[in-house]
């Protein structure tokens, strides 16, 4: 499966995102590089949450089951 073009691809969807309320408000962190970040940004070793992993899976074979290429979002056709 192929994660980099997903449309899910953000820190916030990542199993290493965390989020801890502080007094001064937000802040978000990648546990594993250890910098903070936010809910938005992407990086290339991105690791997608288990049940995110299962919305791409079910996104990619309900596509499949429609006649949709992959990486085609069905956006734009008139639909």
């Amino acid at each position: 499966m192929t994660f980099r073009k997903s449309r899910f691809h953000a820190c916030a969807t990542c199993q290493h995102f965390r989020a801890v309320r502080e007094p001064g408000g937000m802040v978000y962190t990648c546990h594993r590089l250890g910098f903070r970040t936010k809910p938005d940004y992407r990086f290339d070793c991105w690791d997608p949450k288990e049940h995110v992993k299962t919305l791409m899976e079910k996104e990619r074979l309900d596509d499949r089951h429609n006649g949709m290429a992959e990486g085609e979002t069905g956006w734009g056709r008139g639909d």
